[in-house]
């Protein structure tokens, strides 16, 4: 993946403290420009789902359906971008990749954001 193209935007699980010292977090940061201490949105080439909280608990699923929501609502006002999301909140967050998957396909995602294939099959 060309981390240095300003189309792509890397989509990862992150922690409301902002605080990106592992994982997918921490690639986002070293490699997509996401700042350290914001936890949510777009920053850099890097757009934050937050699936903890500021003291590193999991997120219950509702809270970050609403922020998944968030974003393929800025994904589709974002057309000419490419969205890699990746199978945040099956990690540290420690839910299964059907719990975010369930989310996602509750949705229409737009055709420019792609899933990761480890939630793909729990993606229709």
């Amino acid at each position: 993946m060309n981390s240095t193209s300003p189309n792509i935007v890397f989509v990862f699980g992150s922690n409301l403290a902002g605080r990106h010292g592992k994982g997918a977090a921490w690639y986002a940061m070293k490699h997509f420009g996401a700042v350290y201490g914001e936890g949510v949105g777009r920053t850099g080439r890097a757009y934050a789902i937050p699936t903890k909280d500021k003291e590193l608990k999991s997120l219950p699923l509702d809270k970050i359906e609403d922020y998944i929501s968030d974003f393929i609502d800025y994904a589709f006002k974002h057309p000419d971008t490419m969205f890699i999301f990746t199978a945040l909140g099956t990690g540290l967050a420690g839910y299964e990749p059907s719990d975010i998957g369930n989310i996602m396909s509750m949705y229409h995602i737009p055709e420019n954001v792609y899933i990761s294939a480890k939630l793909f099959g729990h993606v229709e």
